[in-house]
């Protein structure tokens, strides 16, 4: 089970991002997590947020280009070595991590959260899951 990160392409510009926050804001969508990588002329910030589907349209509508991108999303204990652990089930698979990031937050005080992108995310997943992984829903990122 995936999730999905919605990347949105912000110009390297004072307020463009407080301007993405605000339409969210505006419409009551709750953000779990941010990244935000830049360049000299653009930035791309990745979040994951309650209502996907939702913040995707009112984003487009406030023309901001957003895109959808599946990633896998892993509760890790949040203690010394927990992400150790979980980064040796993935080169034990042999699976190469093309971005991460972290959040922490939620319910579960004693949990962080990982996102992952990989090249395919549905094999990653099959491979994961063999290993005794949980990968999280849509639907569980609702809840957190």
């Amino acid at each position: 089970m995936s999730i999905k990160q919605i990347s949105v392409f912000l110009e390297n510009k004072p307020s463009t991002l407080k301007a993405m926050t605000g339409v969210l804001a505006a419409h009551h969508i709750d953000m779990r997590a941010l990244s935000l990588a830049e360049t000299k002329d653009f930035g791309i910030a990745r979040i994951i947020v309650d209502d996907v589907y939702d913040a995707v349209n009112v984003l487009k509508e406030a023309d901001f280009v957003a895109n959808l991108t599946s990633v896998l999303a892993i509760k890790v204990p949040d203690e010394p070595g927990g992400l150790d652990r979980l980064l040796q089930v993935f080169a034990d698979c042999n699976l190469n991590i093309e971005y991460m990031y972290a959040f922490i937050g939620g319910k579960d005080e004693k949990h962080a959260y990982m996102i992952f992108r990989v090249r395919d995310h549905r094999a990653a997943e099959q491979k994961l899951v063999s290993r005794g992984l949980k990968i999280l829903s849509q639907e569980d990122m609702q809840e957190i």
